[in-house]
């Protein structure tokens, strides 16, 4: 067969494109941008081009995979529905690759990528086995996908976006979190919720569904309280009124597990969570018994709690204790979460993915926890102008902890520019001195100045590209 892929430098996508390689297809594709993950496809032997041009596309072509991130005005995706060749969405690919298999699907507006690559590690350390599409690199197999034909379990990210997740029927589902993303998609978060509703509902009877406690309905007295913090967080252009923190309703023919890293209520939970140079320690409390000493080695405190779901489903699986923590302990992350890149006595370099105010939270908070009393100098990129116009409050407000703020200009992804919106926003409402805008060309320089203990980059953007460039300066 000869695939053909629009976007096929996105996450996802280039996990399915390096599976139908491997299976000894064909495979080429278009991508708006070069990045480091489409040469590295290159490199596997796949033929990929970065103009928008029909007359580039190979010929016999028997299907064209695309993502809904790629606009449908694009020449090629004209052209190519022109020429009537069958057209698939990436979600729809996926959902057939995982019917007949024993799918573990993992959903949820945190947490989704690192608890997929966990589950998918443990398994695939022990005798259990699994394939896996990941939505980010793992750092342990260098890639975003494993395949292992002698498994009959797979793995896979379940993603809100576009309603993709409900291509899926999963034997055990996960559910992180269930915050409001992708209004611009959705509408309201009324209509996120229902579509997670439907997603756990899709769930085999016979599976299980592990959910982050507080976000299906069981018996909680201080849920108003758990909620009212984040409502602050909504995009402007959702009323509160619609956003409605209420929990998942799941139908009763359905095995509801909960997990937690801050509470005793819920089946599978954490304790006693320490941190000792630099890995983190906890005590993971299962129905059957409690396992001590859970290690994770150069991690964050909110892994423990993704590390809690990978465990539940991992048991499910039939991995045993001494798999389980061998898995846990030799977890080595995913590229750009909380991505440890110096680790030396005097400097330590972390990079992240943080795009969003809670998220860069929970990332400065884990640092601080970490390394605490230590001179933190963190980057930022923000990503998009509608999400920082909408956001810029929170954002300045999650930078304050930070020693010393740097904010590199705004980058743009797929939107048209807004006047008056720019990281010069975010900059003039943090509440410090000890803030700066540079260009990424500056960065250097200026932490150098700046006498750091712990440098870290955060931002969706095109951050990355200054991440090598950063490591290498700190390592001297």
């Amino acid at each position: 067969m000869n695939y053909y892929f629009l976007g096929i430098g996105g996450i996802g996508m280039s996990a399915l494109a390096r599976y139908f390689k491997q299976c000894g297809h064909i495979v080429s594709g278009y991508d708006r941008t070069e990045s480091p993950l489409t040469k590295q496809l290159e490199s596997e032997g796949m033929a990929i081009h970065y103009t928008d041009d029909p007359s580039l596309i190979p010929d016999d072509i028997d299907l064209v995979i695309y993502t809904p991130a790629v606009p449908q005005d694009t020449k090629e995706f004209i052209f190519l529905q022109n020429k009537n060749i069958p057209f698939k969405k990436r979600s729809q690919v996926l959902g057939e690759l995982t019917k007949g298999k024993k799918c573990i699907a993992v959903a949820g507006s945190h947490g989704k990528t690192t608890t997929t690559a966990m589950i998918a590690h443990i398994l695939d350390k022990s005798g259990v086995g699994c394939s896996a599409f990941l939505g980010g690199i793992s750092k342990n197999l260098d890639s975003n996908l494993l395949v292992n034909d002698k498994s009959e379990y797979i793995v896979v990210e379940a993603d809100e976006y576009d309603r993709s997740f409900l291509q899926l029927h999963p034997l055990y589902s996960v559910i992180t979190a269930t915050d409001p993303d992708h209004l611009d998609i959705y509408g309201t978060h009324e209509n996120l919720l229902q579509a997670f509703e439907q997603f756990a509902n899709q769930t085999m009877p016979e599976g299980a569904i592990i959910v982050k406690e507080g976000v299906v309905g069981h018996h909680h007295e201080h849920e108003h309280e758990h909620y009212s913090h984040h409502s602050h967080e909504i995009d402007n252009h959702t009323s509160t009124s619609e956003y409605s923190p209420r929990e998942l309703h799941i139908s009763e023919e359905h095995n509801v597990l909960t997990y937690s890293a801050r509470s005793i209520e819920p089946d599978y939970y954490a304790i006693n969570v320490r941190n000792y140079n630099g890995n983190i320690y906890f005590d993971l409390r299962t129905p059957q018994k409690v396992l001590f000493d859970m290690e994770l080695q150069s991690s964050c405190l909110y892994n423990v709690e993704n590390a809690v779901a990978a465990s539940a489903i991992s048991l499910l699986c039939g991995v045993d204790e001494y798999q389980l923590r061998n898995g846990l302990r030799t977890f080595a992350g995913i590229r750009r979460r909380f991505d440890f890149r110096v680790k030396q006595k005097d400097i330590v370099y972390i990079d992240d993915y943080a795009h969003h105010p809670r998220e860069i939270s929970a990332t400065i908070e884990s640092v601080k926890y970490l390394y605490p009393g230590k001179r933190i100098v963190g980057i930022f990129q923000p990503h998009l102008y509608s999400r920082t116009r909408d956001l810029a409050d929170q954002f300045a407000e999650a930078l304050a902890p930070l020693d010393e703020i740097i904010l590199i200009p705004l980058y743009p992804a797929r939107e048209k520019p807004i006047p008056g919106v720019s990281s010069g926003m975010i900059l003039r409402k943090i509440d410090t001195m000890n803030k700066y805008l540079c260009s990424p060309e500056e960065v250097g320089d200026l932490v150098e100045a700046l006498y750091p203990d712990v440098v870290l980059t955060m931002g969706a953007g095109d951050i990355d590209r200054l991440v090598p460039v950063l490591e290498n300066r700190l390592k001297q």
